[in-house]
């Protein structure tokens, strides 16, 4: 089964890989071959950083969001967006300037509102509350950085920050997360089992 870890300059690739390989994952391909992408079995985007500057960096790989969408959507294979990659899923996002997402689900990416006694960005362990019943998505505690959130359609999970915040999205054979299961220790990783193993 060959995982392909979309490299696309988004920062989070090496503790990625690292957990999908302590998750039992054996043969990821770090890749910026869009064929790689079109052939693989799991798709996996990771994500730190601007929403523009990724998005911009996606986009310019050759192809590559055209085999992103054939793999995913075609040959229906499993795919996993971490932060910003779960972010890039949305139909645009607003962080410095307006930039087009990938459209995969129906949402916006906005700016968390400072509330009193609540920092932004969003950093730290919060508690994982599934909203939908999902396969992948469980009760527990992950760890979250981020400064902009999803708001849309077919969210799995929330988290509180100064009000309700998303924390997974998903349908079909779609899955994003906007906390760092990498980072989430035994919720993640078994996050990431769950991943490995889906079948939807």
């Amino acid at each position: 089964m060959t995982i392909a870890l979309i490299d696309y300059g988004a920062g989070n690739l090496k503790s990625v890989h690292n957990a999908l390989l302590a998750a039992g994952a054996s043969d990821i391909a770090v890749t910026a071959d869009a064929d790689v992408v079109r052939k693989a079995d799991r798709v996996v985007l990771p994500g730190v950083g601007a929403f523009g500057a990724c998005a911009a960096g996606l986009r310019a790989i050759p192809d590559m969001v055209a085999a992103m969408e054939e793999a995913v959507f075609a040959r229906a294979r499993p795919f996993l967006g971490v932060c910003v990659g779960m972010q890039l899923m949305a139909t645009t996002g607003y962080e410095m300037g307006e930039h087009a997402g990938l459209g995969w689900i129906a949402g916006e990416v906005r700016a968390l509102t400072p509330a009193p006694g609540v920092r932004v960005p969003h950093m730290g362990w919060n508690d994982v509350r599934p909203t939908t019943p999902h396969p992948l998505i469980v009760p527990g505690e992950a760890y979250f950085l981020h400064s902009f959130a999803f708001a849309g359609e077919n969210v799995l999970a929330t988290t509180e920050h100064g009000g309700t915040v998303t924390a997974a999205i998903g349908r079909d054979n779609l899955l994003g997360v906007q906390f760092h299961p990498e980072k989430s220790q035994a919720y993640g990783l078994a996050l990431i089992e769950r991943f490995l193993t889906w079948t939807p």
